[in-house]
């Protein structure tokens, strides 16, 4: 891990032999472990606080990792609540041979900060410092609705709780 910036976090490491599925590429449930990984280091960095995972939006596999690629996975608050942070992430590749990374993966991942018994505890707000951030802030407010009225829909559609 190293620093990136306030509300970021930065994983790099090689795409292992391990990593991969039946068809010789990284397996998605890998990128998703990572993802969750750093999301929840820039959660912890944030609110100083243990976190817990509330949703995965948009989770978007975009192109393969291969074996022996350089994975970066950089984490950034950009939106708080109350006690939520939203988070975007993405994933890159490249070969560690030369400097031209690819966008893998991308979403957004909402964490919780939780006091010692469990129960949400207040987060650190987050102010957007460039047109960059403002905009990724609107598509996470946009994200958590989306989030909001799937869960309606579930209960009010389909009866689930």
């Amino acid at each position: 891990m190293s620093k990136h910036n306030d509300n970021s976090v930065e994983f790099c490491f090689l795409a292992e032999p391990t990593d991969v599925n039946f068809g010789g590429k990284v397996h998605g449930g890998m990128v998703m472990k990572w993802i969750d990984q750093a999301s929840y280091a820039c959660a912890a960095k944030w609110s100083k606080r243990y976190s817990v995972t509330v949703s995965a939006n948009g989770i978007r596999f975009i192109r393969p990792i291969l074996v022996g690629q350089m994975v970066s996975v950089t984490a950034s608050i950009v939106h708080t609540g109350r006690s939520s942070m939203h988070i975007y992430v993405v994933v890159r590749a490249r070969d560690p041979k030369e400097d031209s990374p690819v966008i893998t993966n991308r979403c957004f991942i909402t964490f919780m900060a939780t006091d010692e018994s469990g129960y949400p505890i207040k987060v650190p707000e987050f102010t957007p410092k460039t047109a960059e951030d403002e905009k990724l802030e609107q598509v996470a407010m946009h994200a958590k609705d989306f989030a909001k009225q799937l869960d309606n829909d579930f209960e009010e559609k389909l009866g689930w709780k």
